[in-house]
């Protein structure tokens, strides 16, 4: 090495987010009017798997390539989010038909048991004596988003 050479350091090329790394990082989630739904930023911050997931696709598709130490705010619509609010998906049960387990509360989420095993959710919006109104889009669908990052580590 000459004298004018400096030694390599450790942070020249930081890792960078890839499809299936194990990542650490803080986050915030919050519509654009500035409702926050999640925030790890005042609490131990989130580790989880890319491709895995615990987090939404369009998320995860966010941090593809940023380096540790990358701090970004992502300004999500609709569309590139959760999707668009779908009314079809929106649907009037009658309670006769409902399973006798599961507990109806009006602005909750509701776990119902698929035919193949998994399960999916559902939004009580409205319960009456015959019927119970439920949404089965996701709750932040048609929404836009800010998503706030700030990544402290990539293995």
């Amino acid at each position: 090495m000459s004298t004018n050479e400096l030694p390599p350091t450790a942070d020249a090329n930081p890792p960078t987010v890839q499809p299936d790394s194990f990542i650490t990082l803080h986050y915030r989630l919050a519509a654009a009017d500035g409702e926050e739904f999640v925030s790890t930023f005042d609490l131990s911050p989130a580790t989880l798997q890319m491709g895995s997931g615990q987090l939404a696709a369009p998320l995860e598709a966010r941090l593809l390539g940023l380096p540790v130490g990358a701090e970004r705010v992502f300004e999500l619509p609709p569309a590139e989010a959760f999707g668009e609010h779908n009314p079809l998906l929106v649907e009037r049960i009658a309670r006769s038909a409902l399973p006798p387990e599961i507990e109806l509360v009006p602005n909750s989420l509701v776990e119902f048991s698929a035919p193949d095993g998994g399960a999916f959710a559902g939004f009580l919006r409205e319960l009456d004596a015959e019927t119970a109104l439920f949404d089965f889009n996701h709750p932040l669908a048609g929404r836009a988003i800010r998503f706030e990052v700030r990544l402290i580590g990539v293995l």
